[in-house]
């Protein structure tokens, strides 16, 4: 969509007229003669632009006054604009995320293989924010800092390996890593996404005392207990998920606990933490300009050049 910036520009369009209706200048009384022998042996003027100078004139007044106008496309573009939003991935590195128990695109994989295909698509869509990853296992590590690269971040999951943290299942030394790198943030939004699929075996601080101070400090903490079965209604079971701890830590941070037992249940939480966490993609597309009247000053300035030269010659 093509319109000006400065329509009322145009009204300078007839101010050259205005040099009509001042009076003629009277003709000095000096002039210079040729003699009759030279003004007939004189050769005429075989310029190819002679007789243009008028329409040159013309054309570059109208590009001039078209400039001043603004001529210019108007695109409806996403938001990019940073949202002020930090969220840190906190993701459970465990044996027992290679439990082959999920179903993706047809086809039995592990635990871990379902949480990268979705959180990798849920980084995508965070355009706007900083995106951290914390992998914990026996030990907690950043395997991306907070950041605009999504990219970056996407790529981190994706090479997340279980092993590289050890076997165990440090939920608080994981949450406390986050809190802190998050927590000195200047940003207007802290938001901690924990997913875990076991109970805490190598703790070294309380989970739920991590979480209060995360609370305390404004940072909300989402938990996602993942696998088919809980401690709370299978407290035998083997690799059960320790659904009442993260329930415990999403309430002291002002957060929600989620309950993943397949991929699709992984996909439409991920979904609702967009909806509780809004993303900045979603905003209305902005009107961004794309203005064309340095082509008019450009073209403009060439025609002087060639009035110049035609002077000249």
């Amino acid at each position: 969509m093509g319109n000006l910036a400065t329509p009322l520009a145009l009204l300078l369009l007839p101010l050259p007229l205005l040099v009509l209706l001042l009076p003629p200048r009277a003709a000095g009384g000096q002039a210079f003669a040729l003699p009759d022998a030279i003004a007939k042996t004189a050769t005429p003027d075989k310029h190819p632009l002679r007789g243009t100078g008028p329409w040159l004139a013309v054309a570059i007044w109208f590009l001039l006054v078209l400039a001043i106008a603004g001529p210019q496309r108007i695109e409806m573009e996403r938001d990019r604009t940073a949202s002020g939003r930090d969220i840190i991935l906190t993701l459970d590195m465990s044996g027992s995320m290679a439990t082959p128990d999920f179903a993706l695109n047809g086809e039995t994989v592990s635990r871990l293989t379902a949480v990268k295909d979705v959180a990798t698509r849920f980084v995508a869509a965070r355009t706007g924010d900083r995106i951290g990853l914390v992998i914990f296992a026996d030990r907690a590590y950043v395997a991306a800092p907070l950041t605009h690269d999504l990219t970056a971040v996407s790529r981190a999951i994706t090479e997340a390996e279980i092993g590289l943290t050890g076997r165990s299942t440090a939920i608080s030394d994981g949450l406390g890593l986050a809190l802190k790198r998050i927590v000195d943030q200047p940003s207007t939004s802290k938001v901690i996404v924990l997913l875990s699929d076991g109970r805490d075996t190598a703790a070294r601080l309380d989970a739920e005392q991590v979480a209060t101070l995360a609370g305390e400090d404004n940072v909300r903490v989402h938990t996602i207990a993942l696998g088919p079965e809980d401690l709370e209604t299978r407290p035998a079971a083997r690799d059960a998920v320790d659904i009442v701890t993260l329930r415990a830590i999403a309430a002291a941070a002002g957060g929600t606990t989620f309950r993943v037992r397949d991929t699709a249940d992984l996909q439409q939480i991920m979904s609702e933490i967009d909806r509780l966490e809004p993303n900045p993609s979603d905003r209305p597309p902005l009107a961004v300009p794309h203005p064309f009247w340095p082509w008019c000053a450009a073209l403009a300035l060439a025609l002087c050049v060639i009035v110049g030269l035609r002077r000249r010659a």
